[in-house]
């Protein structure tokens, strides 16, 4: 059950009064008894009827105007007026598709034309009518059509028109009446205790017209009515809803039967029936409560609770009208609010009746006193939203445009137009954030409506702010300083008009703790950017794009939100960097206006930027928010920055193929963290590549690892095949190399630490992982393009002495690159595998002469002598070893090698001998086999034949082939020397025969 409060949200303005009416200036001595509303489309014009106590009908009629279908009534005057009969009109039902209307009096049925034109004509029906109802279908069919929808198999329509039909044709005598219309108007009637189902046939009788004779009630059908006196009745498809004292009940047409709907208390309100039209629901009244029942009696929805008795029910639109003691109460069907009370006759006027029209489309509702008829119009739904929002009740507004929208009536723009609307209204309230949340549910209101609030006119995006006041009820924008202003100027102005006793409409939140000025202006900045950062995300125009960035670059600004600003001017953003470089320099922003230049391809400035900023970060111009809490280590914080600032350039210019702008900044980048230079020279991601000799030649030659790196990308990297860059990275190399030795030599003089430690902070300090010493000598071997002579005379004077010997080697300098190896490095694995390249015994002795005799008044090596006959030694000749053995060398060292050496020698003597006669025995059996095969004898005679052809040989000219088979020299001619008659090719399958070294 809805329970009804006073809700202001849901108090609206739904009925305005339009006209009224005063009986008494027609007829003093009577009173109003019933009344009814008819809309004729043809003349497009509202008639209301009035009966009175004394049997009088009055039409009362409204003139539309002529401009608009939706036009309202305009004026209210008196038509017509016909007697019925002595006492009163109890009911009018319309009938607007026969023009007329069916009277009840004085327990009689009348029939009168819906102009009054004629009296009103006195139906041939049984006397004691107490109620009568007209029959109402979902699809305003024919009412005759789907009579007793429920009889037969349930076939629906068809089987009932045939039930129909019978029962009109036992009803009336063939060639009676004829009606005029494919349907007749079918009313329930209650006489009695019977409860007579009708229908209103008009045509001709006796050869007079319809409008002279009216029309005849035709039974169709009599059900026994339910105990008690009927005072309501309702009738829809093929079910009664009928109320009595004891309750209400539900009669089937088709059957007859009836069952208990709701059963009434004994003391209660009369029952009270009203059919909602447009729900195709019956409301019914059980004492103050509403209950909404379906065509088959089942409760649906909410039930509606009214606050007083009432007297009568109407309906329009959404909404159920009461009257009762001269007032009218407005009830949402679906809410169960009392939306609106309006006093019409005062306290004491009597019972009081109201009519509504019947269409779905109705606008107005007529409520009539004894002597007074006042008629309402609905508000249109637009008209009842602005006087939500003059009122400020924006929940209500936003609340009734939803139920609108749900129900059809509004279409979706006008839901968003109606939030753009209250947006505005509550900004210029100062309620920022709920503003913000509805120009959010606005899709269609522009970005470049809120422009005005940040920037004043004139500026470069005024032509873009659409004029659109909406509906007039807040002031033209105006920048959000003004409008704060003017917004605590207006709650001043309500304090002093409230102490005056004057009533006005302010929020009373704001005016019971009115908020500081400075905060309100906080909260509008930070949701106007809210709407900003969502617009970003639609579907705009260049120029509305650039508008929405660059004013929240400067709404990030006031906020002096950092972190914002640097976020949208990193990333892709519409913003014009014109309307913003003076504000970020002037507030010292040159981080931003750094990224922003950044992202709009000025390279060239916002390196710049980052440039100042590196060399003057320690005077304050702009701190790093991660270092700021860190107050401990300044210069830590200062190298921070200053890296951070060179990073940031490196980026721009990595991908930069303006050769001139990096060359220029590559210097001052290089100063602070040599990565990064080198990070900018080996980028891949510029299109073109810079020249190498430009680059070479702009490197400071202090800096010599950028030097060699860049050189080691152009070389393994790109490929690169010059001579010159080649020897450039070799000879920097070794520079780099005798530098780095001599610093050892000093600081191992010097300090007599660990060297190791040593060399792996020097290698901490480096870009290199690699010490200089690895990678030159990498080069040397792997490189075949420098000069090594050139490289040479750099390192001759050195102790670089693995280097000269990779020099030696390229220049073939056999003796002095052995000598290095074998005397200066004594590494005699490596001597030897020197030996083994040159690939010659005598190599080898020259060694081993290096060994025994190493020159300038070194001893003699004799392990490494001993070492290299142990290895090598059957290469070498016994003789020329013995020869060269130093008288010096103890025998012992030598003997077990010399032995060994001197039984391979014997032994590769002896394998020789025998390789050798091996040999000269073949060469004897082949002779043999040769001679053998030369002196075989072929004997031909008149019988033989060629092999091939079959012919006689006889004294031809004839040849033998390895195989033994014979051809005439014209066959051999064709077949070839090779490959003889049976196919077989001598020389891929060589024919071997056994000899005498194989057969023995």
């Amino acid at each position: 059950m809805v329970q009804v409060e006073s809700n202001s949200s849901m108090s609206r303005v739904v009925l305005e009064p339009h006209a009224q009416f005063d009986l008494t200036a027609h007829s003093r001595a009577s009173s109003i008894r019933s009344l009814s509303i008819s809309h004729s489309k043809r003349h497009r014009t509202t008639l209301l009827y009035v009966g009175t106590h004394s049997g009088t009908l009055f039409s009362l009629s409204a003139e539309d105007s002529n401009d608009s279908d939706d036009a309202v009534l305009r004026k209210l005057s008196f038509l017509r007026s016909v007697s019925v009969s002595d006492a009163a009109v109890e009911s009018i039902s319309v009938i607007e598709e026969f023009r007329k209307l069916l009277l009840l009096s004085d327990g009689t049925l009348f029939l009168v034309d819906s102009e009054l034109s004629n009296r009103a004509t006195k139906l041939s029906f049984p006397k004691g009518v107490s109620l009568v109802t007209r029959r109402r279908l979902r699809n305003n069919g024919g009412e005759s059509e789907g009579f007793g929808s429920g009889l037969g198999s349930g076939s629906g329509s068809g089987s009932g028109l045939g039930l129909f039909q019978k029962l009109r044709m036992n009803s009336m005598k063939e060639g009676e009446v004829q009606s005029e219309t494919g349907g007749g108007c079918v009313f329930a009637i209650v006489v009695g205790k019977r409860l007579i189902l009708a229908e209103l046939v008009l045509g001709n009788r006796n050869g007079k017209s319809e409008r002279d004779d009216g029309g005849a009630l035709v039974v169709l059908k009599e059900i026994q009515c339910v105990d008690g006196v009927v005072s309501a009745m309702v009738w829809l498809n093929d079910s009664i809803v009928v109320g009595t004292v004891n309750g209400y009940s539900l009669i089937s047409c088709v059957t007859g039967q009836s069952s208990v709907i709701f059963s009434l208390p004994d003391v209660s309100w009369p029952p009270r029936l009203k059919l909602l039209h447009k729900e195709w629901r019956v409301l019914l009244l059980v004492d103050n409560v509403g209950v909404i029942v379906d065509p088959h009696g089942q409760p649906v929805g909410g039930s509606l609770v009214f606050r007083h008795g009432l007297d009568s029910m109407g309906e329009i639109d959404s909404y159920v009208v009461v009257v009762s003691d001269g007032k009218i109460g407005l009830y949402h069907k679906r809410h169960g609010c009392c939306v609106q009370v309006l006093p019409f006759g005062g306290e004491g006027v009597g019972r009081c009746v109201v009519a509504s029209e019947e269409d779905k489309g109705g606008r107005l509702v007529a409520v009539a006193t004894a002597t007074k008829v006042v008629c309402y119009q609905k508000l249109p739904s637009v008209e009842q939203i602005k006087d939500l929002l003059r009122k400020k009740n924006y929940k209500g507004a936003i609340s009734l445009v939803e139920e609108l929208e749900s129900e059809g009536e509004m279409s979706k723009d006008l839901l968003s137009f109606v939030h753009a609307q209250v947006g505005f209204l509550l900004l210029f309230d100062l309620h920022f954030k709920e503003a913000v949340d509805h120009f959010l549910l606005s899709e269609t209101m522009q970005p470049s409506e809120v422009f005005p609030f940040i920037m004043r006119d004139p500026n470069r995006w005024s032509l873009l702010v659409p004029r659109n006041r909406y509906w007039g009820l807040h002031p033209p924008p105006a920048p959000l300083e003004d409008v704060i202003d003017d917004g605590l100027m207006t709650i001043q102005r309500a304090s002093f008009l409230r102490k005056a006793g004057v009533e006005t409409i302010v929020d009373n939140d704001l005016f019971l703790n009115p908020a500081n000025r400075a905060d309100l202006l906080e909260s509008a900045i930070k949701n106007i950017s809210r709407y900003l950062e969502a617009c970003r995300e639609k579907d705009l125009t260049e120029s509305v794009r650039e508008g929405v960035d660059t004013l929240l670059m400067y709404l990030y600004r006031a906020l002096n939100s950092v972190e914002d600003m640097e976020k949208l001017a990193s990333s892709i953003n519409w913003c014009v960097v014109e309307e913003l470089e003076q504000m970020l320099e002037e507030s010292g922003h040159l981080r931003t206006l750094a990224f922003l230049c950044a992202s709009k391809g000025m390279s060239s400035k916002a390196v710049h930027i980052w440039r100042i900023l590196a060399r003057n970060y320690s005077s304050g111009l702009w701190k790093d928010p991660s270092l700021e809490n860190n107050t401990q280590n300044s210069g830590g914080n200062l190298i921070s920055g200053r890296v951070i600032a060179a990073a940031e350039a490196s980026k721009i210019l990595e991908e930069s193929s303006d050769q001139e702008l990096i060359l220029q900044h590559l210097g001052w980048i290089a100063d602070i963290n040599q990565v990064l230079a080198v990070n900018v020279l080996t980028s891949d991601k510029r299109e073109i590549e810079l020249s190498p000799d430009e680059v070479v030649t702009t490197i400071d030659p202090q800096k010599a690892e950028i030097l060699q790196r860049y050189l080691q990308w152009l070389i393994e990297d790109q490929d690169c095949n010059d001579t010159q860059l080649h020897t450039l990275y070799a000879l920097s190399l070794a520079k780099s190399a005798i530098e780095a030795f001599e610093s050892e030599n000093i600081s191992e003089n010097l300090d007599s630490g660990n060297i190791e430690t040593r060399s792996l902070a020097m290698l901490k300090n480096s870009i290199f992982q690699i010490p200089v010493r690895e990678r030159l000598q990498i080069f040397l071997q792997s490189s075949d393009l420098y000069d090594p002579e050139e490289v040479l005379d750099l390192i001759e004077g050195s102790e670089l002495w693995l280097e000269k010997a990779i020099l030696y080697r390229r220049l073939g300098q056999e003796t002095l690159v052995l000598q290095i190896l074998a005397l200066k490095l004594e590494d005699s694995e490596a001597a030897e595998q020197y030996c083994a390249e040159i690939g010659r015994a005598d190599a080898y002795m020259q060694l081993l002469e290096m060994y025994l005799d190493p020159q300038d008044d070194k001893d003699p090596m004799f392990t490494a002598a001993v070492r290299l006959l142990h290895n090598h030694g059957e290469s070498l000749d016994p003789l020329q070893v013995l020869e060269k053995l130093s008288p010096d060398m103890p025998l012992q060292l030598a003997s077990d090698t010399l032995l060994r050496m001197f039984r391979a020698r014997v032994h590769h003597h002896r394998q020789g001998q025998i390789v050798h006669n091996l040999s000269r025995a073949v060469d004897i059996d082949a002779r043999l086999s040769r001679l053998e095969e030369r002196s075989r004898n072929v004997q031909i005679n008149d019988e033989s034949l060629c092999d091939s052809c079959d012919a006689r040989l006889g004294t031809k000219l004839f040849a033998m082939y390895p195989d033994d088979t014979v051809v005439c020299y014209k066959c051999y001619r064709r077949q070839g020397e090779s490959v003889s008659v049976s196919g077989r090719n001598f020389k891929e399958d060589i024919l071997i025969k056994p000899g005498w070294l194989v057969s023995r």
